[in-house]
């Protein structure tokens, strides 16, 4: 098996340019959390001074992480339904953003956007939160802090494990995986 890919954020051209589905990536560097609401909040002030940071290069974790125990830094943080995001994606992707991380599939037109704006979807594997959470060094609230577990937070990450779901070739880890599954079973 091959190793997994090393990166840091923000990510560049040059990082995009060689992943392909189906890649393990080790993400390091700064990732930050969102969910819904602040999706919501980003997509209505992007391109202003009131969006909460720089979002070229940058990957954000569709996740909320749970408190964190004494002498910890953040609780089990695992991955949120990628979906509930995609009515918000696509802008966020045309200001610059480069990756992001969740579970499940895509829409079709964020799968577009992925593709004409080069950027990438991975997978962090639902049921690890508290395995992944292990890769976090550091967390900062940097916005909307009125929405408690879904404020947009900065963490630090080192080896934060990754799949490759989605490429700026247009390649869907999720959508081949099936149609192999049927060919080889012989359904297709």
């Amino acid at each position: 098996m091959k190793k997994p890919l090393k990166l840091k954020t923000p990510l560049t051209e040059k990082d995009i340019e060689k992943l392909k589905t189906g890649d393990r990536v080790l993400l390091s560097g700064d990732l930050y959390t969102a969910r819904d609401m602040a999706h919501k909040r980003m997509a209505e002030v992007i391109g202003s001074k009131e969006f909460p940071f720089d979002i070229k290069g940058q990957v954000i974790f569709y996740a909320g992480p749970a408190p964190a125990k004494p002498g910890k830094v953040t609780g089990p943080i695992g991955p949120t339904t990628s979906y509930r995001m995609d009515a918000y994606t696509p802008v966020l992707l045309k200001h610059g953003l480069k990756g992001m991380v969740g579970k499940g599939q895509r829409s079709e037109a964020v799968r577009n956007a992925m593709k004409k704006h080069r950027s990438v979807y991975f997978a962090a594997v639902g049921g690890t939160a508290a395995l992944i959470a292990k890769s976090v060094k550091k967390v900062d609230i940097v916005a909307y802090g009125d929405l408690l577990a879904e404020a947009v937070r900065k963490l630090e990450v080192k080896d934060f494990p990754l799949i490759v779901v989605n490429d700026i070739r247009g390649n869907d880890l999720y959508r081949d995986g099936i149609k192999k599954y049927r060919k080889n079973k012989g359904g297709e």
